[in-house]
């Protein structure tokens, strides 16, 4: 690689500092300088992960206000990070994925003649409104960017039949599944918290644990009743223990505390840090869940999802039979459900399309061999 490039890496929430740890730590093996800045879309979730991580930003924009509007966070996070853009010259800016940071970035990066690339890209439902906002932010993201790192050949094929040039595009699998086993290695050797600790003296272990996670917009309401009623249901079969990581937003909180509290095998807990959390998937035969990042690593744990969304942009897991698309309806969760905990062999092993553990490899390979050899 020509000397004298510099890299801007930018990330805001904790999913994004998750998928994004792993590239940081391949360009500091290789002994690469880049500068991290972090706009904090998730403060305290955020700075777990960069500490697990060992990662120091550089800059931390720190944008979160109280019930902030997409449109003022959008405005904070474009007027800052313009602000560093300015006083600092880059020759490429990273950005991951589908947040309004990933966004907003790329856009201010445009704006000042830097080449961006976007990692994790090509995913697509083409519903603007489902997931929202991150759809049209995924959508906007590729429009801009100059390189794609997508994590399937699903993903490349979006992205060539929206007119994106072969040469700048790569298919590199997920980085979530270079954290994930960076992760598990941790907890191999020793690694251990009070969050875990606590976990162990909670759950029944012997038991069939289901683990439960949801946060997304569009199942506010009825969307989180509906699962609730679901989740009640399954826990009256007295050989499952039900976890379930509350979301801090209240429009889930409110709903969930009032429909699932109180019963024995369904354990309402705090949201976990990234270690313990992947600690305790491990641990489960079952996860219900509208998360991206979970589709993607339960099948290198051999742990079936279902999805309650009515779209997803990761349909390989769907395809796979790795993951199951339920939507919030009350009777296709508990039917999947019982099927899956029911079955002989409940952790089947599974091949992840996702990939293997290697995208932050390809991906530096790929910008040191070819964006910086070329320019």
């Amino acid at each position: 690689m020509k000397s004298n490039k510099n890299i801007l890496i930018c990330f805001g929430t904790r999913p994004e500092a998750i998928k994004m740890a792993p590239i940081c730590l391949e360009l500091n093996k290789r002994q690469v300088p880049f500068k991290l800045c972090v706009t904090a879309q998730h403060r305290e979730m955020l700075d777990q992960v960069l500490d697990f991580f060992n990662l120091v930003p550089d800059y931390d924009l720190d944008v979160m206000q109280p019930n902030q509007s997409l449109n003022k966070l959008s405005s904070r996070i474009l007027s800052e990070i313009d602000t560093i853009l300015e006083n600092e010259e880059f020759d490429l800016v990273l950005v991951h994925g589908d947040t309004s940071t990933s966004a907003l970035v790329a856009l201010a990066a445009f704006h000042r003649h830097c080449k961006v690339a976007h990692i994790e890209a090509g995913l697509r439902t083409y519903n603007k409104k489902s997931p929202f906002p991150e759809e049209l932010n995924r959508q906007l993201t590729g429009r801009i960017s100059d390189f794609h790192f997508a994590p399937t050949a699903k993903a490349k094929q979006n992205l060539l039949e929206e007119g994106i040039e072969d040469s700048n595009i790569l298919v590199t699998g997920n980085t979530v599944i270079d954290a994930l086993f960076f992760t598990l290695n941790k907890i191999e050797k020793g690694y251990e918290n009070s969050f875990i600790t606590d976990l162990i003296k909670k759950i029944d272990f012997t038991k069939k644990v289901v683990l439960v996670t949801g946060h997304r917009r569009e199942s506010f309401g009825t969307g989180f009743e509906n699962l609730c009623h679901a989740i009640l249901e399954i826990s009256k079969n007295k050989d499952v223990e039900i976890v379930y990581p509350v979301h801090l937003n209240p429009n889930v909180q409110n709903v969930v505390y009032e429909k699932l509290s109180g019963k024995n095998n369904i354990h309402l807990i705090n949201p976990l840090d990234y270690p313990s959390f992947v600690w305790l998937m491990s641990r489960a035969v079952l996860i219900i869940s509208d998360s991206g990042g979970i589709q993607e690593e339960a099948p290198s744990l051999n742990i079936s999802v279902l999805v309650t969304r009515e779209t997803t942009e990761r349909d390989e897991g769907i395809k796979a039979g790795c993951s199951f698309l339920v939507g919030t309806n009350t009777g296709k969760i508990i039917v999947e459900a019982g099927k899956i905990l029911n079955a002989n062999n409940v952790k089947a092993k599974m091949a992840n399309p996702y990939g293997e553990g290697l995208a932050a490899v390809k991906i530096i390979d790929f910008i040191q061999n070819t964006i910086f050899e070329d320019a």
